[in-house]
């Protein structure tokens, strides 16, 4: 093992230090603060030092030597072929057990090795529990590691998930959040099948009429499924607004004509496999996107993480205004969200949670994504 002493005027140049000589994988054995230099006791400077240590070469041999001699001779017994039902009963036991003390090693020697001191490590387990990816994560928690060590290794899991916070909050920051300003006359909203794009079209309509006593109409591009047509058409006829439908390009442009004097004009679009990009050429041909119009997608917070990702790569043809998430209420993992969000830069305008309209849509903001990625998650 290699022990190697450091000293600096604070203990952000000490870690420096210790990074830069031993790596990241160094462990502190002690901090303390030393005082240097004055004249007669006077004009005393006060720095840090830091014992750190690295061992070049873990020594993993107690723990791998055993497992892998059970394994290898494991390994030579299968090469030569042998018959479990051939063998007696005791020779049958020997080899079930052998298989099960090499499982059982295995697995205890994979949990002896941690990334983090035992707050953080709790922490970067809890994001990759939420489906944030191994990168992303150690993103999040390397920055509290300096922290921690600047707390003289008190920190609690309240303290450790409060620093967590804080460090989501400066990379939420930037982005944009929040729901329709009414600066785009026309919104559309887009996105794949099944994932709720017509009741939060009335959620958002509702929103508008109720709260913001707005103007508001719909158009409706979904001609695949008769059934959204007659649910839109319901919703419209609950708030009392119009609505057209339009079966090609020139039918959309008519009904933009008909609403010009409407505040908001929410425009439905089919939901389809949007994996293939060829349907994404195909609401092209329905809806124009170069007028002035704001485009919304709405995806399924319950979707896998490389699924989210393809199909906001497939709409990287649209200019996309933010994301709108559904069906919150229906998972506890969020880190998709997270990983979509903070890869691409791209805002959130609402996250809905349930069917009731115009109940259950909330405004998308930055204490609204924390309070699901740390802590319980509560709903506010």
């Amino acid at each position: 093992m290699k022990v190697k002493k450091f000293e600096a005027p604070t203990m952000p140049e000490a870690m420096s230090q210790v990074r830069k000589e031993l790596g990241n994988e160094a462990v502190i054995l002690n901090s303390k603060e030393i005082q240097k230099g004055g004249f007669l006791g006077l004009f005393r400077k006060t720095n840090i030092q830091v014992i750190a240590a690295i061992d070049p070469q873990p020594k993993m041999e107690e723990h791998e030597s055993k497992p892998k001699q059970m394994y290898d001779n494991f390994s030579k017994k299968t090469e030569q072929g042998f018959n479990m039902s051939s063998m007696n009963t005791k020779e049958n036991d020997d080899i079930k057990k052998e298989i099960q003390e090499l499982r059982t090693m295995m697995e205890q020697q994979s949990n002896q090795f941690t990334l983090y001191p035992a707050p953080l490590q709790k922490l970067y387990e809890s994001l990759l529990n939420q489906e944030l990816s191994k990168t992303k994560s150690k993103e999040l928690i390397d920055p509290l590691v300096e922290k921690y060590y600047l707390t003289q290794k008190q920190m609690t899991n309240q303290m450790a998930e409060e620093m967590l916070r804080e460090e989501l909050h400066q990379h939420l920051q930037t982005i944009p959040l929040g729901g329709i300003d009414f600066s785009k006359q026309f919104v559309h909203i887009v996105g794949p099948t099944g994932v709720g794009k017509t009741t939060t079209i009335a959620k958002i309509a509702a929103e508008a009429v109720l709260k913001h006593k707005k103007k508001v109409a719909f158009i409706t591009t979904d001609t695949f499924r008769i059934a959204a047509i007659d649910q839109l058409k319901t919703y419209a006829k609950i708030l009392d607004v119009p609505i057209e439908v339009a079966y090609n390009l020139d039918d959309y442009k008519k009904a933009r004509e008909t609403f010009q004097n409407y505040d908001l004009v929410l425009v439905d679009t089919a939901g389809r496999n949007f994996r293939d990009p060829k349907y994404v050429k195909e609401l092209q041909k329905v809806v124009d996107f170069t007028e002035d119009l704001e485009t919304y997608l709405v995806l399924s917070i319950t979707s896998k993480v490389k699924d989210l990702d393809e199909i906001f790569s497939q709409f990287s043809t649209v200019p996309l205004k933010k994301l709108i998430f559904t069906k919150v209420d229906e998972t506890s993992q969020y880190g998709g969200m997270l990983e979509l969000v903070l890869k691409h830069k791209v805002g959130v305008a609402y996250l809905t949670n349930g069917q009731n309209v115009p109940d259950d849509i909330k405004e998308a903001s930055i204490d609204q994504i924390l309070n699901r990625i740390v802590g319980e998650g509560s709903y506010e």
